[in-house]
């Protein structure tokens, strides 16, 4: 498949990154690994708490690491509210899977990054000389993205590096995503079962089942008209079990009621919006659209830790980075209400949306960004108000 050109020209057209901001550079390769068997998840690192920081209202914890002071996403989603709501512990472990390029080790965070299952069928597409396999190590230019995902979502408060949404979550990474960026429909549905804990034939079952699949991609090789019925029937199937499947909506400022997952039904989608709460062009819209997050734009994008970045470091923007905001948060949910149903926690997400800036996030009505922009504290206070879910 010819690989469609995003907004900065950096990541394949089933990736929803829209590139790495000020960073005009040529991402190295990762060596092709040998597939590994698959180890039983270790045990949760023990959480180092942020220092506490009272303002007269509200309360927020401000945590010590360097990266904070320049993630404004956090601060716009109003997270240091919801972790002093929460206090140190933030609530108990839970576990989101990251379907995406695969497993890279983070230092953020260490053993509760899982490396899960590589679901890429196609050798030829693989880049890590087999098909499906226990190894779901990334290989490829585009290995940082599903890193940063993950980063974004549970990286530690440790007082290094960057500060995640939720600090006590495990992560695992399953491999769906080919080395060029572009992802099969039956890798998508056969990767979308197994990470909630569903049987997939020819594959051991899952140790690390989860309740949040945050997909910041889309299927390719199909036309962009609706949401597919295999995709469609696997989004059902995992939400019957329980798991909440979150998606970025796509970055071709189009509608995102024709793309896969983004289009289907039981889907919490999620657009982007800038630091100033609109929608930059490349952002898919419409109804499909549940609501926004910070996504990041050309220029000021979305501030994260990764290995293969340069200094250590990288800025991208799109979809893909708005999606696991609302999937981090959503874990936290579940850290304090642990048997919300995936309707409850698309529910409290929506409802607690902060208004956009003006009332709309685009002058033009049909480009509409969903319920509003994602607001952690208050879904926080929403369900914690609730005896749902305990």
């Amino acid at each position: 498949m010819k690989l469609q050109a995003l907004a900065c020209g950096v990541l394949a057209a089933a990736l929803l990154g829209a590139g790495v901001a000020a960073q005009n550079v040529t991402l190295p390769e990762l060596a092709p690994v040998t597939p590994l068997p698959q180890p039983a998840a270790p045990p949760l690192l023990p959480l180092v708490p942020a220092s506490p920081v009272t303002s007269a209202a509200p309360q927020t914890v401000i945590p010590t690491d360097p990266l904070f002071t320049r993630q404004w996403n956090l601060s716009a989603v109003r997270l240091p509210q919801a972790w002093a709501r929460l206090g140190p512990a933030h609530g108990a472990p839970v576990t989101v899977a990251v379907l995406d390029t695969g497993y890279v080790p983070s230092t953020e965070l260490g053993a509760r990054a899982v490396n899960g299952y590589d679901f890429v069928s196609s050798a030829a597409r693989a880049g890590d000389g087999n098909g499906r396999d226990p190894d779901a190590r990334a290989a490829g230019s585009y290995a940082y993205h599903g890193e940063v995902i993950g980063n974004l979502i549970g990286a530690a408060h440790d007082g290094r590096g960057m500060a995640g949404i939720n600090p006590q979550a495990r992560v695992v990474q399953v491999r769906v995503a080919a080395v060029d960026g572009t992802i099969e429909v039956p890798d998508l549905v056969d990767g979308l079962k197994w990470a909630a804990g569903l049987p997939v034939p020819g594959v051991p079952p899952n140790p690390n089942p989860a309740r949040i699949l945050n997909l910041s991609l889309y299927a390719d090789f199909i036309p962009l008209t609706g949401c597919d019925p295999r995709v469609q029937a696997a989004v059902d199937a995992v939400t019957t079990k329980g798991a909440l499947v979150i998606a970025g909506a796509a970055n071709d400022g189009q509608d995102a009621a024709g793309y896969s997952p983004a289009g289907c039904r039981n889907v919490l989608t999620v657009t982007s919006v800038t630091e100033a709460g609109t929608r930059p062009g490349y952002a898919n819209w419409g109804r499909a659209v549940s609501l926004a997050a910070p996504g990041g734009d050309t220029g000021r994008g979305i501030p994260a830790l990764s290995v293969t970045g340069p200094g250590g470091e990288r800025s991208p923007n799109g979809t893909s980075f708005a999606a696991p905001h609302a999937a981090g948060v959503a874990s936290l949910l579940l850290g304090v209400r642990p048997n919300l149903s995936p309707a409850l926690l698309r529910s409290y997400l929506t409802r607690s949306a902060a208004p956009f800036p003006g009332g709309r996030c685009d002058p033009l009505p049909e480009h509409s960004c969903g319920a509003g922009i994602l607001n952690a504290e208050a879904a926080l206070t929403l369900a914690l108000a609730s005896s749902l879910g305990k």
